[in-house]
């Protein structure tokens, strides 16, 4: 089954478009399918729409979240509530073009894991939007090895498999390729349409930098250190210890050689804070070690993945 998946947010007037253009090409195909719309607290008339389409087209499935939690918080929903082997999210905003649904069907049964979308000639406002977007996905690509040409566009198509298991949080969705990766997911690209918007106004500005910058950090971390924190806390903590050993000695050195009091520098209150940085530091380290074990050991997750075995019954994933 192919489960198509739009979270709305104030979309009334596109929703109802949308939703017939895309059930309209899903109606073309030959395998089965559903569209699920979360409307993600809504304050227009979204939800009166969003029920009457539901009530009008039985392959339609509509959520309605208490508050708004935003983009990414719709979009686990839509993968938590999805009943298809192919997920598809797209925006409620009717930028993205259904008629490139078939396409990335077909980049699947290629025999990739993740297709993502690339909006070559996006329809956005250059300064607020199209450079920015340009910087942040040279520099995700750089820092996370994954290298796609729109992280941003929310077309994308995904395997299940690839992407059970995978819980986001914030605005973690547009580094969803990122994290299949690391579950030795095939990634590949394919080119979609993007239209002008045509109701409404962009709910992100250029303060979405900012997010996709503090984002990334987390995204490496969770890469590199995610089953080892104290290579990271540890080694800070050892660079301010040794850093307060430089500035005792120094202290030192002045008083010894130079004759300076201890009073006259702020060598001896740099040597302090660095120690006892240095200290937290670590404590904060061996604190992340416990919390990691717990957050596999409590779960039952392994710190591995099978893709595929041979002469080995896998365990059943749960449902």
């Amino acid at each position: 089954m192919l489960s198509v998946i739009i979270p709305v947010y104030n979309e009334c007037e596109a929703i109802g478009p949308l939703c017939d253009a895309t059930v309209s090409v899903l109606s073309k195909m030959t395998i089965p399918w559903e569209v699920v719309l979360i409307n993600d607290g809504s304050t227009d008339d979204s939800e009166e729409t969003l029920n009457e389409i539901a009530a009008r087209i039985p392959e339609v499935k509509v959520l309605h979240f208490r508050r708004n939690f935003g983009q990414t918080a719709a979009m686990m929903a839509g993968f938590d509530f999805a009943k298809g082997d192919i997920i598809i999210p797209m925006d409620g905003d009717y930028q993205n073009d259904p008629a490139d649904i078939p396409k990335m069907v077909a980049k699947l049964n290629e025999g990739f894991d993740v297709v993502s979308g690339w909006r070559r000639d996006r329809q956005d406002n250059a300064i607020q939007r199209n450079l920015p977007s340009i910087m942040a996905n040279h520099l995700i690509s750089f820092v996370s090895g994954v290298r796609l040409h729109d992280f941003g566009c929310s077309l994308k198509a995904y395997r299940r498999d690839v992407i059970e298991g995978v819980r986001l949080y914030g605005e973690m969705h547009r580094f969803l390729p990122i994290y299949t990766s690391w579950h030795g997911a095939r990634i590949t690209e394919q080119v979609v349409n993007h239209f002008k918007r045509r109701t409404g106004h962009s709910k992100y500005g250029l303060e979405r930098v900012l997010k996709v910058v503090l984002d990334l950090m987390v995204v490496k971390f969770l890469d590199r250190h995610a089953q080892k924190p104290m290579y990271v806390f540890g080694l800070c903590g050892f660079l301010m210890l040794v850093s307060s050993m430089i500035f005792g000695l120094w202290a030192g050195i002045l008083y010894i050689a130079a004759d300076k009091p201890l009073t006259t520098t702020p060598l001896p209150m740099m040597t302090v804070f660095s120690f006892m940085t240095g200290v937290i530091c670590v404590l904060m380290g061996l604190l992340a070690e416990m919390i990691t074990r717990t957050f596999y050991e409590s779960q039952g997750k392994r710190t591995y993945l099978v893709r595929e075995a041979r002469n080995i019954e896998l365990p059943e994933r749960p449902s």
